[in-house]
C-alpha cells in the first residue's frame, strides 16, 4: 500500500486545503479542514452502523492463499446472520475489539475484528510488515424513493501476494496503531519455491478518517476526502527497523544508529512515538522512550543519552583488545549475544557478549543483570583512550 506518513502529517499540519474548484473569477477557493472531533463523530456513527448492519463469513483453508479471506454482506435475516457488532469482546475468536487511540487531541475509539490472533510474535508500531490486505472505503448512500439510507463499502486496493514488507512508520496511523495487536504465524516453502504461510494473524481494521488519510487521500486511489477505511489484513511476517535519519536540503537520509527500534522501546509496550508533531499530539505527554529527555525519542535520536557521543560511536568495537572473549564478524557490539550460524560451518559468527557497560573507573561489564547499556551510560567514555 503506497501510504506516506510524512506526506500525510505535512498536509494535516496546515489549517486549510486548496480546492480544485474555482470561483467564477478563477480565484482559488480555500476550504478549512474539518474539526477532528466533529468528523470523528460522523465517522464513528457510520462505522458503528456498518458493524450493526453487516455480517461476515470467513474462509478456512489452512496453507492456502485464501485462508482467512473475509466477506461482508448486508444483513437480511438477523436470526441467522449475526452482526459484526455482536462479536464485541467475544470470549473466543473471531472477536471484535476496541482500542482507544489518542491523536489530534481527541480519543478515537477504534474497532478491529480479530479473526485469528496468530501463533508467533507481534511487530511493534515502527516495524515493517509483510501483509496481504484489501482496502475499502466507507460511504453513506442517501435515501431514495425505493431504498432507505444505508452505508456501503467500495474497494480501492488489494494485495494478495505481498513481495516486500511495508514500514509501519511510513503508513497511516491506523495501521501503525493496530498491527501490533496481531501476531505472525508459520512459514515454509512450497515445491514451486513460493512462500507458504499458516497460523498467521488475520483481521479487519475499521478506521475513522483521522486514522487514515483525512482530507488528503492519495490522488490515484479515488478515495473521497474524510472517508473511513476498512482493511482486511493477514500478517505473514515482519522486519525489525532502525529509523534514525538526517535531513539534507529537505531530503530525508536514513542514518540508523545500529540499535533497532524495538530495543529502544524502553517501557516495552510495543510502541514508540514522536511527540514533537503537535498536530498529532497537541497535548504532548512525557515520552517514556526518550532517555535524555531532549524531546527526540530514542528510536530517532542519534545520541540517546545526550552525552555528546553518538550511539553509533558508542556501540562500535574499539580497535584495541578489550577482552579476548569478544569475537564475531560485526564491527559493532550486538545488543545481545549472538550464536554461531549453523548454515555457515566455515565461519564463526559467535558474539559471546552484547553491548557492554563501562564503569567510571574504566571497567567493562558484560554480564551483570540490569547493567546499563553502553549507549545510555554517560560515563563510559572515560574508559576510552
Amino acid at each position: 500500500m503506497n501510504k506516506f506518513k510524512y506526506y500525510f502529517i505535512l498536509l494535516l499540519a496546515g489549517v486549510t486545503i486548496v480546492s480544485c474548484k474555482k470561483s467564477d473569477d478563477d480565484d482559488i477557493v480555500l476550504i478549512p479542514l474539518r474539526d477532528y472531533q466533529e468528523q470523528y463523530n460522523v465517522d464513528n456513527a457510520n462505522i458503528e452502523e456498518y458493524l450493526n448492519t453487516y455480517y461476515f463469513t470467513v474462509t478456512q483453508s489452512p496453507g492456502n492463499q485464501t485462508d482467512q479471506d473475509v466477506t461482508f454482506t448486508k444483513i437480511t435475516d438477523p436470526a441467522s446472520q449475526p452482526s459484526i457488532m455482536s462479536y464485541l469482546n467475544s470470549a473466543s475468536y473471531p472477536k471484535l475489539l476496541r482500542r482507544d487511540i489518542d491523536l489530534h487531541g481527541i480519543l478515537y475509539k477504534t474497532y478491529y475484528l480479530v479473526l485469528r490472533e496468530g501463533t508467533g510474535t507481534s511487530p511493534m508500531n515502527t516495524d515493517a510488515v509483510l501483509t496481504a490486505y484489501k482496502g475499502e472505503y466507507l460511504t453513506r448512500v442517501e435515501k431514495t424513493a425505493k431504498d432507505p439510507e444505508y452505508v456501503k463499502t467500495t474497494q480501492f486496493e488489494e494485495v494478495k501476494f505481498p513481495q516486500s514488507p511495508l514500514d509501519l512508520f511510513g503508513t497511516i496511523m491506523g495501521w501503525s496503531e493496530l498491527f501490533p495487536q496481531f501476531k505472525t504465524g508459520d512459514s515454509s516453502t512450497n515445491p514451486d519455491g513460493s512462500a507458504k504461510y499458516d497460523n498467521f494473524g488475520a483481521g479487519v481494521l475499521f478506521l475513522p478518517s483521522g486514522l487514515g488519510y483525512y482530507a488528503s487521500p492519495p490522488g490515484a486511489s479515488n478515495i473521497p476526502a474524510y472517508a473511513p477505511l476498512i482493511f482486511s489484513i493477514k500478517l505473514y511476517s515482519y522486519k525489525r527497523m532502525d529509523h534514525e535519519y538526517n535531513v539534507s536540503n529537505g531530503v530525508i537520509i536514513p542514518n540508523p544508529d545500529g540499535v533497532y527500534d524495538y530495543q529502544e522501546d524502553l517501557n516495552h509496550d510495543g510502541y514508540v512515538r514522536d511527540y514533537r508533531n503537535t498536530t498529532l499530539y497537541p497535548n504532548k505527554p512525557v515520552n517514556p522512550d526518550d532517555t535524555d529527555g531532549d524531546g527526540i525519542p530514542d528510536f530517532l535520536d542519534q545520541d540517546d543519552d545526550g552525552d555528546g557521543y553518538s550511539t553509533r560511536f558508542e556501540i562500535t568495537k574499539p580497535s584495541y583488545d578489550l577482552d579476548p572473549a569478544v569475537s564475531g564478524l560485526s564491527k559493532y557490539y550486538p545488543y545481545d549475544p549472538v550464536p554461531d550460524n549453523p548454515a555457515t560451518p566455515n565461519v564463526d559468527e559467535t558474539e559471546r557478549h552484547g553491548i557492554p557497560a563501562f564503569s567510571a573507573s574504566g571497567e567493562i561489564d558484560y554480564k551483570s543483570p540490569g547493567r546499563i547499556r553502553i549507549h545510555v551510560d554517560k560515563d563510559h567514555h572515560s574508559a576510552k583512550p
